[in-house]
C-alpha cells in the first residue's frame, strides 16, 4: 500500500476539475471505513461551487487553499444516528483517512482541515452550509490535482512502541 506511505498534505492545486467519478470513488472509500457497531454516523457535503469554496476560508483561517481546490468534502457526524455515544468522531476520522488514501491512489492531492472541536469553525460552517443542528462538521478535506510534490515521509519511530506494558 504505497499510497499510505506516499500520502502527504497537498495545499497547492493546478485548477483542473476533479471528475464526478473520482468524487464518487472518494466517497465510496469513505463509506467503506469501519464504525462502532456499524453505526455509520457520517454525512458528506461535497462542495464544488467556487463561491462557497471561497467563503469557507472566512470561517476557517487555515483553509486558504480552497481558493485553488477543485472540490471540498466536509465530513460530518450525525448525532441522531449514534448507537454508541461519542464514537462518531472516531468513525468519521476513519472515513477521512480513507478519503486521503483514495485521493493519493487517484493521483489527487488533499489535506485534512480540522473543524471540530473549534466552536467558531463549527458554527461558521453550520451557518454557511446550512447544516442541521444535530449534525457536527468534523473536518473539511481540500481536494484537487497537485501543483506541488512532496517526498514521502518516514515517521516510524521505535521509541513510540511499548511491548505489553508502558
Amino acid at each position: 500500500m504505497k499510497e499510505i506511505f506516499e500520502r502527504r498534505s497537498i495545499r497547492k492545486y493546478t485548477g483542473e476539475d476533479v471528475s464526478d467519478e473520482s468524487i464518487k470513488e472518494l466517497l465510496k472509500a469513505a463509506m467503506a471505513a469501519p464504525s462502532a457497531g456499524n453505526q455509520q454516523p457520517w454525512d458528506f457535503i461535497v462542495v464544488k461551487d467556487r463561491t462557497v469554496l471561497n467563503e469557507i476560508p472566512k470561517v476557517h483561517q487555515y483553509a486558504q487553499m480552497l481558493k485553488e481546490a477543485s472540490v471540498a468534502i466536509i465530513v460530518c457526524g450525525a448525532l441522531d444516528r449514534e448507537k454508541h455515544k461519542g464514537y462518531w468522531m472516531q468513525d468519521c476520522a476513519a472515513a477521512i483517512e480513507n478519503i486521503l488514501i483514495e485521493a493519493q491512489f487517484l493521483g489527487l492531492g488533499a489535506v485534512w482541515l480540522g473543524v471540530y472541536p473549534r466552536e467558531d469553525r463549527v458554527a461558521g460552517l453550520k451557518k454557511l452550509l446550512e447544516i442541521p443542528e444535530n449534525v457536527i462538521p468534523l473536518a473539511v478535506i481540500s481536494i484537487g490535482y497537485p501543483a506541488e510534490s512532496k517526498e514521502a515521509s518516514q515517521r516510524y519511530d521505535e521509541k513510540k512502541i511499548h511491548l505489553n506494558k508502558w
